[in-house]
């Protein structure tokens, strides 16, 4: 039995729990270092203790997946926001050579996320001052880019966006992403060494201009002086990497996909939290999970359904402006789908129109289908996040072998059905109408309200699901009480067991 380190970006269900469920369902063992070890939130891990679980742990595993911010910098948020030196953070990251020089055998795969410009003013899980300085903040980042690509035709708004920012401000923010960066370097040094076998670099809640593409043009510029191209991938992304390295790592060769839309058009569509059309970014994913397209189905281990918006994403259900157009036909989307299972083929649905949730009219659409007899489902937060989650689906499909794997892919897949079409598309809007004016950042006081909300509106909603779609297997739903995974309303826990038994829910 392979034996799988991981060591995550934080806590929360989906970078943490779901990467495991997908590596336990394929027969993997896999292995995380104590939680008080881990991050919170925004606060930052222990990367002593971190250092010290991997020592030990490292004779006896065959991979490594592991977050470069987690192990240098106490996780994903806590790197955009502590003050750790650059000198500090590079003496952290030789832990890994040290380990690929004591255990040639155990193969590391890292990753780690160019620093976001937030699209929001969030003062916990970005610097305190990005509450006030935000915006102004984003303006910079767009304008240092368009002039670094334009040039004299875009120093006046460089000029004006600099001015409009206190200077300590400025260089603060700046000084944490450079250092971050060059973290980054030397990550790509560790890959041309062969310390690491293969790195993943993303770009988190990326767009078209700003500083997190200035960034990735050195990254990509270094891997090209570097020749490491084989073994590196650099696109959007961040949180879905974990379950993209435990697909790349489990199996040994490539896996053929067909991607099917949900519109004619529907690799041109736009993203809102990335800086490339659908098609483009499926590519980037496919291919850091090992993967690549074909042609025809027929020819394919799994089908990719990826629901694409008819123009582009927006933020609000329904929306008839960019999403639900003529520019697809969602019916003729599900024939292909209702087509596809009954012919046999392994079927994973990864569900992009809108970002942060399901679209409800697919959600719907879809009722009538058999979702247990899919591969794989997601629709969480970006489309970089669910297409991660999505894709190791279907790869890992074929080690599904036993009732045991068959038993625990049944509850990845619910876990997906439950928080990103239930949750986040259904249930977390009803939570904040039953608050007052709640903070998107911290519920505060309102957390305990939040959560007796969450519990009343989801349980029979989880269990109706259960007893429609799953009621008839050999498997029984052991449903727990949900709860928030921080003091806000963004992720929620959803705890619960499939377990052997009569196929009823409870």
């Amino acid at each position: 039995m392979t034996r799988v380190l991981l060591i995550p970006p934080d806590t929360r269900p989906p970078t943490l729990d779901h990467p495991v469920q997908l590596a336990r369902m394929a027969g993997a063992e896999v292995r995380t270092p104590p939680p008080e070890a881990l991050p919170f939130f925004h606060t930052p891990g222990d990367t002593a203790a971190l250092a010290g679980w991997l020592e030990q742990e490292a004779a006896h595993a065959d991979t490594l997946i592991v977050c470069l911010e987690t192990l240098t910098l106490g996780g994903m948020i806590p790197a955009r926001r502590v003050d750790d030196s650059l000198e500090v953070a590079l003496e952290r990251l030789t832990l890994l050579e040290r380990l690929h020089a004591a255990h040639p055998q155990l193969s590391i795969l890292a990753f780690g996320v160019v620093v976001r410009v937030a699209h929001d003013n969030d003062p916990h899980e970005e610097k305190p001052y990005y509450g006030e300085w935000g915006a102004a903040l984003r303006a910079y980042s767009t304008a240092r880019d368009r002039s670094e690509r334009h040039g004299a035709a875009e120093r006046p708004a460089l000029d004006a966006a600099r001015e409009a920012l206190p200077a300590h401000i400025l260089a603060d923010w700046i000084g944490t992403r450079e250092r971050n960066h060059r973290l980054h370097l030397r990550a790509l040094d560790l890959l041309a060494t062969g310390t690491l076998a293969h790195l993943c670099l993303t770009l988190d809640d990326t767009s078209e201009y700003g500083l997190a593409a200035l960034d990735r043009r050195a990254l990509e510029a270094r891997a090209d002086a570097l020749g490491v191209w084989e073994r590196f991938d650099c696109y959007p992304g961040a949180d879905e990497v974990p379950a993209t390295l435990v697909a790349r790592a489990l199996l040994p060769h490539e896996s053929r996909v067909y991607v099917r839309y949900s519109g004619t058009l529907g690799a041109a569509a736009g993203l809102i939290y990335e800086d490339r059309p659908a098609g483009e970014l499926i590519r980037a994913h496919l291919r850091a999970a090992r993967c690549h397209p074909v042609t025809r189905p027929e020819d394919a281990e799994f089908v990719l359904a990826v629901n694409t918006p008819g123009v582009r994403q927006a933020n609000v259900q329904p929306d008839y402006g960019t999403v639900d157009t003529p520019q697809r036909h969602l019916p003729a989307f599900l024939d292909d789908l209702r087509a596809d299972l009954a012919a046999g083929r392994v079927v994973s649905v990864a569900d992009i129109a809108y970002p942060n949730g399901a679209e409800r009219r697919l959600w719907h659409l879809m009722q009538p289908l058999p979702l247990a007899s899919l591969a794989g489902y997601a629709a969480w937060n970006t489309a970089g996040n669910t297409l991660g989650s999505a894709i190791a689906f279907g790869r890992l499909a074929p080690l599904i072998s036993t009732p045991e794997r068959r038993r625990i892919q049944t509850q990845a897949l619910f876990a997906r059905f439950v928080d990103d079409a239930l949750y986040q598309s259904f249930v977390r809007a009803e939570v904040r109408s039953h608050l007052h004016q709640p903070s998107p950042y911290d519920l505060a006081e309102q957390r305990s309200d939040a959560e007796t909300h969450l519990n009343d509106l989801l349980t029979p909603q989880a269990q109706a699901l259960w007893a429609r779609h799953f009621a008839s297997s050999a498997l029984e739903l052991h449903w727990g009480r949900p709860r928030l995974a921080w003091p806000r309303l963004f992720t929620g826990e959803f705890p619960f067991e499939v377990e052997e038994g009569v196929g009823s829910g409870k």
